[in-house]
């Protein structure tokens, strides 16, 4: 399918920003909708960037905060949410106790799990709909237009 075929044409004069939110609404529409079906409607706003990174590849909660882009304050408010609401666990860092660790609790584990889903979802209808090949510069554009920002995170 062309880039331009059908329905996808009347999106060529929309302002990328314009698209790039509407795209966003699009998946946290699809999460939300999981979350709730999976009993965790009560997740906050970031909960899902939070809980997946965890999931996805343990990162270090430091990390996973530089990547919200929120003030540490707000990122301490959101984690202390996220236990409180029986998402994470909190523990000291055996190597430093100094330090917090944070893991997923089962309800976490189901959280991310619901959030994944509709993330694989949404991108294998899209992939149905433009196919591979346009999902994959997709993929490449917007990661050279992160690669933009001064920082390259976005």
């Amino acid at each position: 399918m062309s880039p331009t075929a059908g329905p996808v044409a009347r999106y060529e004069e929309v302002a990328l920003p314009a698209l790039l939110r509407r795209a966003h609404a699009t998946y946290g529409d699809a999460i939300r909708r999981a979350l709730a079906e999976a009993g965790c409607a009560d997740l906050p706003r970031n909960g899902s960037f939070v809980i997946g990174a965890i999931a996805r590849n343990g990162s270090p909660l430091r990390e996973i905060i530089e990547g919200l882009g929120v003030s540490k304050q707000a990122a301490g408010q959101l984690v202390e949410t996220l236990v409180v609401r029986g998402y994470l666990d909190r523990s000291p860092d055996p190597r430093d106790r100094r330090r917090l660790t944070v893991t997923l609790t089962a309800r976490g584990r189901r959280a991310a799990a619901a959030s994944r889903s509709a993330v694989d979802r949404i991108d294998a209808a899209l992939t149905a709909r433009v196919g591979a090949g346009y999902v994959a510069h997709t993929r490449a554009a917007l990661g050279a237009l992160i690669e933009l920002t001064p920082e390259g995170d976005g």
